[in-house]
């Protein structure tokens, strides 16, 4: 902290102040022309992203899209409808009859036991359904680039001879589970699976890849921990088997279940637990899979739980268009049949299956239209697992001729007669040759659908509008910014300048200095220039036609005041003439001599696009983007450079500004020692008195 003239009685601090305003001047202007290039660099970022934006419609106009878009009319869209691609030939197609509608296949069941679809399974007394005893489990690996993979089953064993009912998928892609002793086929997916719970490949899965394995196993066996001072202990798994496989060891301890007898036909809840002394200590919710012990046990025990579970099976195989595709479906009896059908749904089958509570009948239907399954007497949808479709679902099932099965609608392919060819189609809709058909209804031989292909000349018309007035946008632009008045008199504020104006005031006068940095700027008076000659330059290659080698021959031309610096308005009569008579020396005029290495050859599309890549080039080389360093670009150096000369600057002011101050301190001190030496005398004189 400063304090000046406390001898002199002057005021320091403003003088040094005042003298420091004057030292700052050529500070000042620095950081205008500071302030002026980064306006610059943002002027010309500006630009260049309307340039980007543009060259993206130019991708987008040299689509054959953009000039060859077709119109089509039916004769009774009640019957058939269509729409047609840019490949669409103009034509026109007679669909003479259609025999038959592509259907999908659906069965519904006969009416099952009544079964609650919100409920476990195993809670229900279901007629027909059985249940198996052992473990069922599910894994998720991930793929490393290798062929081989270990599932974690903790001394449990695969019941190998259950391979049918388990499912391997890579990715959502079902893989076929073959004999360890087979040998893999080449291009097919398949896997083995060892008792170990190995799965071996036929050939490396790619990594990061998802392998998800449905198994079964002999036995669960869980590690298990009880928290000190508690009773209870849940195994994680519920509906647990009735039998002797059921054993817990706590430390030292074994405990198995009192007397399990598998041929028992009460329903035991609740197992009572013994020890190796046959004392009970505790009881096994099977259902829920809770131990309540009878004393606390000692915490952190460690407990390995062996049991096995009840589960039950479904396989189905479909016939579609990816196929012939068989997946497994292991459930057990916590689950509900809800969640069985929502397995079915999710996976690569292409069914959908419900459950009708009123009727107790399920619904099961191909998301797929059309026949693919090649045998003509049999369905697209069959069941290797017939006891659960059968006996709880209430599937029947013989033959494709059996009025008496669950086939309620065969599937069937859509059946038609066009130009007096007959042919079929898996769907209603269907493309053919660049027209995309949708049949609506069947119909007899006698009243043909038309269908007349055409170009559609309004949306060409539309198109090229629309391009032409995103270039007008363009030039606008470019050209305001290169006319812009320049105010000289207007620079920069400094913030004590600021400090004086309004909001308003500081807007105004920062619009004017702004105003004017890219007036006359060679690089866009050079873009205006060179996408005017784009435009302006005949077309010549051997696909353009010389009578539509400029845009005024299709009634696009410059507007009258070159004030506009070249804005294109359009002839809309002239423009839609030429592009009835003929559309494609329009696309040519704009799409043609891609290849070109002579520019006046190259379409007008193209021109443009080599005149707006090279002024991005000379817009990024000047002022860079978003994610470019000041090293990278002319005005970025130059702000690099001006940001030293102000850091030199500023230390050279500090250096003056204490050079200012220690010499008013030395005034001062003279100052102050004379006045010292004057009271002295004073004193003096005054005593001799």
């Amino acid at each position: 902290m400063r304090i000046g003239g406390l001898a002199s009685g002057m005021d320091i601090d403003s003088i040094v102040k005042n003298l420091m305003q004057a030292e700052r001047m050529p500070l000042q202007k620095l950081q205008q022309d500071k302030q002026r290039l980064e306006w610059q660099r943002d002027d010309y970022r500006t630009i260049n992203t309307m340039m980007m934006d543009f060259r993206s419609t130019l991708t987008q106009m040299k689509l054959s899209t953009s000039f060859r878009a077709r119109a089509v009319t039916s004769s009774d869209e009640a019957r058939v409808t269509a729409t047609a691609s840019s490949a669409a030939m103009q034509g026109s197609y007679s669909i003479d009859s259609v025999k038959s509608l592509a259907k999908a296949e659906s069965w519904v069941s006969t009416a099952t036991s009544k079964i609650d679809p919100t409920k476990a399974m195993g809670e229900q007394s279901i007629t027909g359904l059985t249940w198996a005893e052992g473990a069922v489990g599910k894994k998720t690996l991930n793929g490393n680039g290798t062929a081989t993979y270990q599932l974690d089953l903790n001394g449990a064993t695969i019941e190998t001879a259950l391979t049918e009912k388990m499912k391997v998928k890579v990715d959502g892609k079902v893989f076929n589970i073959i004999d360890s002793g087979a040998s893999f086929e080449a291009g097919k997916n398949q896997v083995k699976i060892s008792d170990s719970g190995e799965l071996t490949f036929g050939s490396a899965v790619s990594a990061n890849s998802k392998i998800t394995v449905d198994y079964v196993a002999d036995k669960h066996i869980k590690d298990l921990k009880i928290a000190d001072g508690t009773k209870t202990l849940n195994l994680g798994t519920k509906m647990i088997a009735q039998d002797a496989e059921f054993k817990l060891e706590a430390g030292a301890n074994t405990y198995t279940l009192v007397d399990p007898d598998p041929s028992a036909t009460d329903d035991r809840t609740k197992m009572a637990l013994k020890d190796q002394n046959d004392q009970v200590v505790g009881e096994v919710n099977l259902n829920t899979g809770v131990v309540t012990l009878n004393d606390n046990v000692s915490g952190e025990t460690n407990v390995k739980a062996t049991f096995r579970q009840q589960y039950s099976h479904m396989s189905l195989t479909t016939h579609s268009s990816k196929g012939e595709i068989t997946e497994s479906f292991l459930f057990t009896p916590d689950q509900t049949l809800n969640s069985v059908f929502e397995q079915v749904n999710k996976s690569s089958l292409g069914l959908s299956m419900f459950m009708d509570t009123q009727t107790n009948q399920v619904s099961m239907m191909r998301t797929e239209t059309g026949r693919y399954n090649t045998d003509a007497a049999e369905a697209d949808v069959s069941f290797k697992d017939m006891s659960f479709v059968t006996d709880v679902l209430g599937f029947s099932f013989t033959s494709m001729d059996d009025p008496n099965d669950s086939l309620k609608v065969n599937a069937q392919n859509a059946e038609f007669t066009v130009n007096g060819l007959t042919t079929n189609r898996t769907t209603n809709t269907f493309n053919m040759n660049g027209v995309t058909f949708t049949l609506n209804q069947t119909f007899e031989p006698g009243n043909p659908v038309t269908m007349n292909i055409n170009n559609d000349n309004d949306q060409v018309f539309d198109n090229i509008k629309e391009f032409v007035e995103k270039y007008n946008t363009l030039i606008a632009a470019i050209n305001e910014k290169a006319t812009e008045e320049r105010y000289r008199d207007f620079n920069p504020l400094s913030d004590e300048e600021r400090e004086a104006l309004t909001d308003k005031q500081q807007e105004q006068f920062e619009e004017k200095a702004r105003s004017g940095l890219l007036r006359r700027d060679p690089i866009l008076t050079g873009a205006l220039s060179s996408m005017r000659m784009d435009f302006y330059s005949p077309v010549s290659n051997d696909q353009t036609n010389s009578a539509f080698s400029q845009l005024a021959a299709i009634g696009i031309t410059t507007t009258s005041n070159f004030r506009e610096g070249g804005k294109l308005e359009i002839n809309e009569a002239k423009l839609k003439e030429a592009l009835s008579n003929d559309p494609e020396a329009v696309e040519n005029l704009f799409r043609s001599g891609s290849d070109a290495t002579d520019k006046s050859a190259k379409g007008i599309l193209h021109r443009l696009t080599d005149s707006v890549n090279v002024a991005m080039d000379q817009f990024r080389q000047k002022a860079g983007n978003q994610f470019s360093t000041n090293q990278q670009f002319s005005i970025g150096r130059n702000l690099n450079d001006v940001d030293d000369r102000i850091k030199r600057f500023e230390d050279r002011v500090i250096q003056v500004e204490d050079r200012y101050w220690r010499q008013f301190t030395a005034m001062e001190k003279a100052i102050q020692q004379a006045n010292n030496q004057s009271a002295y005398l004073m004193q003096q004189f005054s005593s001799g008195f």
